[in-house]
Protein backbone atom coordinates (compact mmCIF):
# COMPACT_ATOMS: atom_id res chain seq x y z
CA UNK A 1 0.00 0.00 0.00
CA UNK A 2 1.40 3.42 -1.00
CA UNK A 3 0.76 6.23 1.49
CA UNK A 4 1.43 9.98 1.44
CA UNK A 5 1.70 11.78 4.80
CA UNK A 6 1.20 15.56 4.50
CA UNK A 7 2.03 17.12 7.86
CA UNK A 8 3.95 20.33 8.63
CA UNK A 9 5.09 19.14 12.09
CA UNK A 10 8.17 17.32 10.84
CA UNK A 11 8.83 15.14 13.94
CA UNK A 12 5.21 13.92 13.87
CA UNK A 13 5.27 13.31 10.12
CA UNK A 14 8.53 11.35 10.40
CA UNK A 15 7.22 9.31 13.34
CA UNK A 16 4.02 8.40 11.47
CA UNK A 17 6.04 7.39 8.41
CA UNK A 18 8.39 5.19 10.45
CA UNK A 19 5.47 3.46 12.12
CA UNK A 20 3.61 2.85 8.87
CA UNK A 21 6.75 1.49 7.21
CA UNK A 22 7.06 -0.99 10.07
CA UNK A 23 3.54 -2.08 9.13
CA UNK A 24 4.76 -2.90 5.62
CA UNK A 25 3.52 0.24 3.85
CA UNK A 26 5.45 2.36 1.35
CA UNK A 27 5.34 5.91 2.71
CA UNK A 28 6.24 9.31 1.24
CA UNK A 29 6.23 12.55 3.24
CA UNK A 30 5.40 16.16 2.40
CA UNK A 31 5.83 18.94 4.96
CA UNK A 32 3.57 21.49 3.25
CA UNK A 33 0.54 21.63 0.99
CA UNK A 34 2.37 22.57 -2.22
CA UNK A 35 4.80 19.65 -2.10
CA UNK A 36 1.94 17.36 -1.08
CA UNK A 37 -0.01 18.46 -4.14
CA UNK A 38 3.01 17.90 -6.38
CA UNK A 39 3.59 14.38 -5.05
CA UNK A 40 -0.12 13.47 -5.27
CA UNK A 41 -0.17 14.69 -8.89
CA UNK A 42 2.73 12.46 -9.88
CA UNK A 43 2.17 9.28 -7.87
CA UNK A 44 -1.01 7.25 -7.37
CA UNK A 45 -1.41 6.88 -3.62
CA UNK A 46 -3.87 4.53 -1.96
CA UNK A 47 -4.30 6.86 1.03
CA UNK A 48 -3.26 10.44 1.80
CA UNK A 49 -2.98 11.26 5.52
CA UNK A 50 -3.59 14.99 5.51
CA UNK A 51 -3.28 17.72 8.15
CA UNK A 52 -5.86 20.48 7.62
CA UNK A 53 -3.70 23.29 9.03
CA UNK A 54 -0.88 23.43 6.49
CA UNK A 55 1.21 26.45 5.47
CA UNK A 56 0.68 27.70 1.94
CA UNK A 57 -1.83 25.41 0.26
CA UNK A 58 -4.21 24.33 3.02
CA UNK A 59 -5.18 20.75 3.71
CA UNK A 60 -8.75 21.62 2.77
CA UNK A 61 -7.71 22.87 -0.67
CA UNK A 62 -5.40 19.90 -1.21
CA UNK A 63 -8.29 17.59 -0.40
CA UNK A 64 -10.40 19.38 -3.03
CA UNK A 65 -7.59 19.08 -5.59
CA UNK A 66 -7.29 15.34 -5.02
CA UNK A 67 -11.03 14.97 -5.52
CA UNK A 68 -10.94 17.08 -8.70
CA UNK A 69 -8.22 14.85 -10.15
CA UNK A 70 -10.59 11.89 -10.20
CA UNK A 71 -8.02 9.65 -8.51
CA UNK A 72 -9.16 6.69 -6.43
CA UNK A 73 -6.98 7.98 -3.59
CA UNK A 74 -8.69 8.04 -0.19
CA UNK A 75 -8.11 11.00 2.12
CA UNK A 76 -7.82 10.89 5.89
CA UNK A 77 -7.87 14.22 7.70
CA UNK A 78 -5.49 14.10 10.65
CA UNK A 79 -5.77 17.30 12.68
CA UNK A 80 -6.00 18.89 16.10
CA UNK A 81 -9.48 20.20 15.26
CA UNK A 82 -11.54 17.43 16.81
CA UNK A 83 -14.87 19.13 17.50
CA UNK A 84 -17.98 17.67 15.88
CA UNK A 85 -18.36 20.75 13.66
CA UNK A 86 -14.77 20.39 12.43
CA UNK A 87 -15.23 16.70 11.66
CA UNK A 88 -18.42 17.39 9.76
CA UNK A 89 -16.73 20.18 7.79
CA UNK A 90 -13.74 17.98 6.94
CA UNK A 91 -15.94 15.13 5.73
CA UNK A 92 -18.10 17.59 3.78
CA UNK A 93 -14.98 18.65 1.87
CA UNK A 94 -14.75 15.11 0.54
CA UNK A 95 -12.40 13.47 3.06
CA UNK A 96 -13.09 9.76 3.58
CA UNK A 97 -12.16 9.73 7.26
CA UNK A 98 -11.22 12.13 10.06
CA UNK A 99 -8.99 11.39 13.04
CA UNK A 100 -8.25 13.98 15.73
CA UNK A 101 -4.90 14.49 17.43
CA UNK A 102 -3.74 13.08 19.74
CA UNK A 103 -4.52 9.63 18.40
CA UNK A 104 -3.69 5.99 19.10
CA UNK A 105 -1.31 4.71 16.44
CA UNK A 106 -3.00 1.27 16.13
CA UNK A 107 -6.25 3.07 15.32
CA UNK A 108 -4.51 5.14 12.65
CA UNK A 109 -3.12 1.96 11.08
CA UNK A 110 -6.51 0.23 11.17
CA UNK A 111 -8.24 3.21 9.56
CA UNK A 112 -5.59 3.50 6.84
CA UNK A 113 -5.88 -0.20 6.01
CA UNK A 114 -9.66 0.14 5.82
CA UNK A 115 -9.37 3.12 3.47
CA UNK A 116 -6.74 1.31 1.40
CA UNK A 117 -9.17 -1.54 0.77
CA UNK A 118 -11.63 1.00 -0.64
CA UNK A 119 -9.07 2.63 -2.98
CA UNK A 120 -8.42 -0.53 -5.00
CA UNK A 121 -10.53 -3.40 -6.33
CA UNK A 122 -11.55 -5.81 -3.54
CA UNK A 123 -8.71 -8.14 -2.51
CA UNK A 124 -9.83 -11.77 -2.27
CA UNK A 125 -9.50 -13.54 1.09
CA UNK A 126 -6.47 -15.51 -0.10
CA UNK A 127 -4.28 -15.53 -3.20
CA UNK A 128 -2.88 -18.79 -4.48
CA UNK A 129 -0.63 -20.38 -7.12
CA UNK A 130 1.20 -23.72 -7.33
CA UNK A 131 0.28 -24.84 -3.79
CA UNK A 132 1.27 -21.36 -2.63
CA UNK A 133 -1.18 -19.44 -0.43
CA UNK A 134 -0.82 -15.77 0.53
CA UNK A 135 -3.14 -14.43 3.23
CA UNK A 136 -3.23 -10.58 3.14
CA UNK A 137 -5.07 -10.36 6.47
CA UNK A 138 -2.55 -12.33 8.56
CA UNK A 139 0.36 -11.41 6.22
CA UNK A 140 1.45 -15.02 5.95
CA UNK A 141 2.63 -17.14 3.03
CA UNK A 142 2.62 -20.94 2.89
CA UNK A 143 3.62 -23.44 0.20
CA UNK A 144 2.62 -27.08 0.46
CA UNK A 145 1.41 -26.28 3.97
CA UNK A 146 4.81 -24.98 5.12
CA UNK A 147 5.19 -21.34 6.13
CA UNK A 148 7.56 -19.26 3.99
CA UNK A 149 9.34 -16.48 5.87
CA UNK A 150 9.47 -13.35 3.69
CA UNK A 151 10.64 -9.80 4.25
CA UNK A 152 8.05 -7.05 3.91
CA UNK A 153 9.31 -6.13 0.44
CA UNK A 154 9.25 -9.74 -0.75
CA UNK A 155 5.73 -10.13 0.64
CA UNK A 156 4.65 -6.90 -1.09
CA UNK A 157 6.05 -7.98 -4.46
CA UNK A 158 4.38 -11.39 -4.22
CA UNK A 159 1.05 -9.83 -3.21
CA UNK A 160 1.10 -7.43 -6.18
CA UNK A 161 1.99 -10.24 -8.61
CA UNK A 162 -0.69 -12.59 -7.31
CA UNK A 163 -3.29 -9.81 -7.28
CA UNK A 164 -2.60 -9.20 -10.98
CA UNK A 165 -4.30 -12.53 -11.75
CA UNK A 166 -1.72 -13.72 -14.27
CA UNK A 167 -1.12 -10.36 -15.96
CA UNK A 168 2.39 -9.01 -16.40
CA UNK A 169 3.54 -6.43 -13.84
CA UNK A 170 6.46 -4.20 -14.84
CA UNK A 171 9.45 -3.47 -12.63
CA UNK A 172 8.40 0.17 -12.60
CA UNK A 173 4.96 -0.68 -11.26
CA UNK A 174 6.42 -2.97 -8.59
CA UNK A 175 8.81 -0.19 -7.57
CA UNK A 176 5.89 2.26 -7.32
CA UNK A 177 3.55 -0.05 -5.38
CA UNK A 178 6.02 -1.66 -2.94
CA UNK A 179 8.77 0.93 -2.39
CA UNK A 180 8.60 4.66 -1.69
CA UNK A 181 10.00 7.77 -3.36
CA UNK A 182 13.46 7.16 -1.89
CA UNK A 183 13.94 4.06 -4.04
CA UNK A 184 16.36 4.60 -6.95
CA UNK A 185 14.56 3.61 -10.18
CA UNK A 186 17.90 2.78 -11.80
CA UNK A 187 18.98 0.19 -9.23
CA UNK A 188 18.51 -3.58 -9.42
CA UNK A 189 16.32 -3.52 -6.30
CA UNK A 190 13.29 -5.17 -7.93
CA UNK A 191 15.34 -7.80 -9.77
CA UNK A 192 17.25 -8.76 -6.63
CA UNK A 193 14.07 -8.92 -4.54
CA UNK A 194 12.37 -11.16 -7.13
CA UNK A 195 15.46 -13.37 -7.23
CA UNK A 196 15.49 -13.91 -3.45
CA UNK A 197 11.70 -14.36 -3.48
CA UNK A 198 11.99 -17.14 -6.08
CA UNK A 199 14.67 -18.84 -4.03
CA UNK A 200 12.55 -18.81 -0.87
CA UNK A 201 9.44 -20.07 -2.66
CA UNK A 202 11.29 -23.08 -4.09
CA UNK A 203 10.52 -25.27 -7.09
CA UNK A 204 8.69 -25.33 -9.37
CA UNK A 205 9.24 -21.61 -9.87
CA UNK A 206 6.16 -19.47 -9.20
CA UNK A 207 7.32 -16.11 -10.56
CA UNK A 208 7.94 -15.97 -14.29
CA UNK A 209 10.08 -13.34 -16.04
CA UNK A 210 8.62 -11.84 -19.20
CA UNK A 211 11.65 -10.45 -21.01
CA UNK A 212 11.36 -6.74 -21.68
CA UNK A 213 8.04 -6.46 -19.85
CA UNK A 214 8.27 -7.55 -16.22
CA UNK A 215 7.07 -10.44 -14.10
CA UNK A 216 3.95 -12.54 -13.68
CA UNK A 217 2.52 -15.50 -11.81
CA UNK A 218 0.61 -17.28 -14.60
CA UNK A 219 -1.33 -19.64 -12.32
CA UNK A 220 -2.53 -16.98 -9.86
CA UNK A 221 -6.02 -17.46 -8.47
CA UNK A 222 -8.09 -17.11 -5.32
CA UNK A 223 -9.27 -19.43 -2.58
CA UNK A 224 -11.74 -18.88 0.22
CA UNK A 225 -10.34 -18.52 3.74
CA UNK A 226 -10.19 -21.57 5.99
CA UNK A 227 -11.30 -21.50 9.60
CA UNK A 228 -7.80 -22.20 10.94
CA UNK A 229 -5.56 -19.64 9.27
CA UNK A 230 -1.82 -19.84 9.73
CA UNK A 231 -0.64 -17.69 12.63
CA UNK A 232 2.33 -15.39 12.54
CA UNK A 233 3.56 -12.47 10.48
CA UNK A 234 6.44 -11.83 8.14
CA UNK A 235 9.16 -9.52 9.39
CA UNK A 236 11.66 -7.28 7.67
CA UNK A 237 15.18 -8.64 7.35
Amino acid sequence: MRILVVEDEQPLADAIARGLRREGMAVDIAYDGESGHEKASITRYDVVVLDRDLPGLSGDELCREILRSGALTRVMMLTASGEVEDRVEGLSLGADDYLAKPFAFPELVARIRALGRRSTPPVPPRLTAEQLVLDPASRTVTRNGEQVDLTRKEFGVLEVLLSAGGSVVSSEELLERVWDENADPFTTTVRVTVMTLRKKLGEPAVVETVVGSGYRVPTAGVVEPETDSVAGANTER
